[in-house]
């Protein structure tokens, strides 16, 4: 700091905005402020971030608090990398919390952000830093609220679809992808080897390629007759099978010298090479032997080979691609529970949600649990009956018997169960802090983005919990100042 540098504790925070951002200001205000909370977070943030080899290596133009700071600002208002660069180099609050804002400067003063940095930095962070950060601010939440209110916990379950940043999958325009990814990366090598022969067309085969997908995608999906279908399909993998050929010539010529940048661009080559092999064995079985392919056998995205296709059992089929993400929040509405489940569904779920629940909360009581009729098997409920959890409210599928319907005929069973939905706009608040569509690529980025919008959520939570406690205060001050002057 210097003298011109507004301090963190001094930030005074618009709350008459109904922004996302300025309750997460506060918040993260509050986190910075507070020693013991500030303690926790920057000890888990100094043990992952920074490994005990490296600890005084530093980053330049960063710091920890920059870190956390930025990847919770970038899901609270649900902003891309550019935007979030240029807020924080222009945006007075956040400039404030981040601890760099000059009341006055001269230009060459002004503590700037590079765009690479806070992009390379912000994914330093990982799902393990992310579930303990959360955890401590859950706990400060309950701090904050009165004792007879945090001393029991009424908990509600339940999952929905995180989609990733994928357009809709055919074997036609997956293929279609493997192709040109081989056509740009084959352009860049021969910008490093310039003396590779055989590729003096190349733009005209990228052109011939992508008229005939499209030709082939408009008979297989409007075309009226198989027979032509058929013919645009053969012709479609004929041209494929001769690229796939013409980039096996290059990555099995040994005598090709590569330097190191030619280096990775054959391994990246090879990669979308393997992926054209196999999407030209489906369709070929697909399509023209009209086979069925099996499921795990499918690929829906050849950039984000993790995705999943989820239907989510609803009424109207709508299909999504992405993961589920399984979700628990208590009666205050911080998310205290989450898990991105990778190839796992609902039912499945249950066993060892009960497990992290009891230990994280082993000095808490939990009053309730309530899921929905898609979490229920016979082995679920018992292990829920034998857990330490008070009521269980876990609804039936298919047929009850006597005692079924006389237990979830009890007045508390139908109050919990109805209070249930609530769930559902926490799922819908989510959603508006970035968590409807992973923007960051690979499965490791899609957990810390899942992990960084359910912090910038809990802390949206904490925010409106100190602001309502410090509204409260002013209040009864205002109040007593009143009666001394009467």
């Amino acid at each position: 700091m210097t003298f011109r540098t507004r301090p963190i504790a001094d930030v005074n925070l618009n709350f008459k905005s109904r922004d996302e951002l300025p309750p997460i200001l506060k918040a993260l205000q509050f986190i910075f402020v507070t020693p013991e909370l500030n303690g926790k977070v920057f000890d888990i943030l100094e043990k992952r971030v920074f490994p005990k080899s490296k600890k005084n290596v530093g980053r330049k133009g960063m710091d920890l608090w920059h870190i956390l700071v930025f990847g919770v600002i970038r899901h609270a208002i649900g902003a891309d990398w550019d935007k979030l660069h240029y807020m924080s180099n222009s945006d007075e609050y956040i400039r404030s919390i981040l601890g760099v804002h000059m009341t006055a400067f001269d230009k060459d003063e002004k503590i700037e952000f590079n765009y690479q940095t806070i992009l390379d930095n912000v994914k330093i962070l990982d799902e393990e830093t992310l579930q303990e950060i959360n955890q401590v601010i859950v706990e400060a939440g309950y701090s904050i609220l009165k004792k007879k209110e945090a001393e029991e916990l009424r908990l509600k379950a339940d999952s929905y679809a995180v989609e990733t940043n994928v357009h809709f999958p055919t074997d036609l325009n997956l293929l279609w992808d493997s192709n040109r990814k081989c056509l740009d990366l084959m352009k860049a090598l021969l910008k490093e080897l310039p003396t590779l022969k055989g590729w003096r067309k190349i733009k005209y085969l990228r052109s011939t390629l992508k008229a005939t997908f499209r030709a082939t995608s408009f008979q297989v999906f409007k075309g009226k007759k198989p027979e032509k279908k058929k013919e645009a399909v053969a012709q479609y993998l004929e041209q494929t099978n001769n690229l796939i050929d013409k980039v096996n010539a290059i990555l099995s010529n040994e005598t090709i010298k590569l330097t190191p940048k030619a280096q990775a661009i054959t391994i990246a080559l090879g990669a979308f090479r393997d992926y054209a092999v196999k999407i030209v064995d489906q369709i070929d079985r697909r399509l023209l032997k009209e086979e069925v392919i099996p499921a795990e056998e499918k690929i829906y995205s050849i950039f984000e080979p993790h995705t999943e296709w989820l239907t989510k059992g609803k009424l109207n089929k709508r299909v999504e691609l992405g993961h589920l993400l399984l979700i628990t929040t208590d009666q205050h509405q911080f998310i205290v529970d989450y898990k991105a489940m990778i190839g796992e569904r609902d039912a499945a779920q249950v066993p060892s949600l009960v497990e992290r629940i009891e230990k994280k909360f082993e000095n808490k009581t939990i009053s309730s649990i309530s899921f929905d009729k898609g979490f229920y098997s016979k082995e679920n409920l018992e292990k829920l009956q034998a857990s330490k959890i008070d009521q269980i409210i876990l609804p039936k599928k298919g047929k009850k018997n006597q005692e079924e319907k006389v237990i979830e005929a009890a007045p508390d069973f139908i109050e919990l169960r109805h209070k249930h939905s609530a769930v559902e706009s926490n799922i819908n608040m989510l959603e508006h802090h970035g968590l409807g569509r992973c923007m960051d690529k690979g499965l490791k980025g899609f957990k810390r983005y899942v992990g960084l919008s359910i912090l910038a959520y809990n802390l949206h939570i904490l925010g409106k919990l100190i602001t309502k406690k410090q509204q409260e205060t002013e209040h009864k001050k205002h109040k007593a100042a009143l009666r001394k002057a009467a």
